[in-house]
């Protein structure tokens, strides 16, 4: 039976990795700081709950043989930025070192679209990275902590960057789901003027990616984007819901957007085409019912 560690394996995408992963018969162990939500347990999964950046904890609680890693973990609160840091950076370095003296098949790190910064889009893993926030700057650092791995010690790491990824069981403090809410129970909600494009996949086909990436060795020491690659204008998405529950009462440019924020952010998709043979097969629409469907389904109370 394969193993699989998931880092942040109670969060939105390490639940729904978790529960792929046991319908391929795998042996699932995740490692977060906090226990999982009711709605996202999982009772086949060995749930072990500790601060990955306490190195010494860290290792007593991994002292098992693992065939894979794939890191969700970090801080939600990205406005906390010593805790962003400590998460998504110091945390990774110290993952790293401990699964460089351990012989797995493959690592991924989730990294972020943040990394670009304002590089133009399409934006490619070539381009220069030039990030602006804590969060961009913390998965930057990661990012080329692991790819020197790569280089010096030839360690199986993939980097994969991710743009925004929704689906059912995402957490309330994300735009969809906040959207969905309000509409729901037909509330006045501030957004901003909604001109920006976005890029937007389904979270089931992230996880198809982040699965072909286990068993690509030519995908190790690069970084691939994960995204759609069809930007989508904020303020279409929030009618669309809007008229799917035919309430609710966007209050657009009550948000104003900050000076540096770029207005069309998505992915160059010519790297995962050609490595990983992916392209995403869930459209926006499918996608976005299948998630208004779980949110009509379920109390938001619980998430």
């Amino acid at each position: 039976m394969k193993r699989i560690l998931i880092i942040g394996g109670t969060g939105f995408l390490g639940y729904h990795l978790a529960k792929f992963c046991l319908k391929k018969k795998f042996k699932v162990i995740s490692i977060s700081k906090n226990s999982p939500k009711s709605i996202r347990f999982l009772k086949k999964v060995f749930y072990i709950r500790c601060d990955t950046s306490n190195k010494k904890l860290l290792e007593k609680k991994l002292n098992y043989n693992f065939d894979y890693v794939v890191n969700f973990g970090g801080y939600v609160d990205h406005s906390n930025k010593k805790e962003t840091f400590k998460s998504h950076y110091i945390s990774a370095k110290i993952l790293g070192n401990i699964f460089l003296k351990k012989k797995i098949k493959k690592y991924v790190q989730i990294g972020s679209s943040m990394e670009y910064g304002h590089a133009r889009s399409p934006q490619k893993e070539s381009d220069k990275c030039k990030p602006k926030s804590v969060y961009g700057v913390s998965k930057f650092l990661a990012t080329k902590y692991f790819l020197n791995l790569y280089i010096k010690y030839n360690f199986p790491v993939t980097i994969l960057r991710l743009y925004q990824v929704y689906g059912p069981y995402q957490d309330l403090n994300r735009f969809i789901p906040i959207v969905i809410n309000n509409c729901k129970l037909d509330k006045n909600f501030p957004c901003s003027s909604g001109e920006q494009f976005r890029d937007f996949l389904f979270v089931d086909d992230l996880i198809r990616a982040i699965f072909i990436t286990l068993n690509k060795k030519q995908a190790s020491g690069n970084i691939i984007n994960i995204g759609s690659g069809k930007p989508i204008k904020l303020k279409k998405i929030i009618r669309k819901i809007k008229n799917y529950f035919r309430k609710g009462k966007p209050l657009f440019g009550m948000i104003k957007l900050r000076k540096e924020e770029l207005l069309k952010v998505y992915p160059d998709l010519n790297r995962v085409k050609n490595i990983l043979n992916w392209s995403p097969r869930v459209d926006f629409n499918s996608g976005i019912k299948k998630t208004i469907n779980f949110y009509q389904r379920n109390n938001f109370e619980k998430l």
